[in-house]
């Protein structure tokens, strides 16, 4: 599970494995974040001590996740994400029961990249105006006038209608006439009273 979480980032589960698995996941992202500027550095570019540092950091965190592209993606991408936050790497929303068994469901997820939630707005050059807004009835009224006038639709004859929905109705009461009713000359068999089977 640990695993999972580091790589789609949420997943969700019930409270208490939530909890636990918290527990683990921010262990493992320390190790992480421990290099510090080590992983802003290309792999050709360390030396050989952080090399060493790194790889021994990448054996304590496969200690809790078994799996090869989660560490990786953990010292890759995770980790330079959350060098300047001290713990705290996870977050744990509760969902309410889950239906069935009513047992407390929570959805725990990575706290985004604080950077990527601020989006710059796109700057205006200068000397363009910014493009006016056309308020809505002028809108409305040119919109109206581009569309081509359509024919007035033809009024449908109710009297044909309503055949139509009576005749499932009558149909549906036949059938189940049909099913019950006993065929003419046909004998009802009933199946021996007591045991199955019949031998003794």
């Amino acid at each position: 599970m640990v695993a999972a979480l580091l790589t789609y980032e949420r997943i969700r589960t019930t409270d208490v494995k939530a909890k636990e698995v918290r527990r683990l996941a921010e262990r493992a992202i320390t190790w992480a974040r421990r290099l510090g500027t080590v992983l802003t550095k290309k792999a050709e570019k360390r030396t050989d001590e952080e090399k060493a540092r790194v790889v021994h950091a990448m054996r304590m965190a496969l200690r809790a996740i078994r799996d090869r592209e989660a560490v990786l993606k953990l010292f890759e991408e995770i980790g330079p994400r959350f060098l300047t936050r001290h713990g705290g790497y996870t977050r744990i929303v509760k969902l309410g029961p889950r239906p069935g068994d009513a047992a407390p469901m929570a959805l725990l997820e990575l706290i985004p990249d604080e950077g990527a939630a601020e989006k710059p707005e796109p700057k205006q050059e200068k000397g363009k105006a910014a493009p006016k807004k056309e308020p809505a009835e002028k809108g409305k009224a040119k919109e109206e006038a581009r569309r081509p006038k359509k024919a007035a639709p033809k009024a449908a004859a109710p009297k044909a209608a309503a055949p139509r929905a009576a005749a499932p109705k009558a149909r549906v009461k036949k059938e189940s006439a049909a099913r019950t009713a006993k065929p003419s000359g046909a004998t009802v068999r009933r199946a021996p009273r007591g045991r199955k089977g019949g031998g003794e």
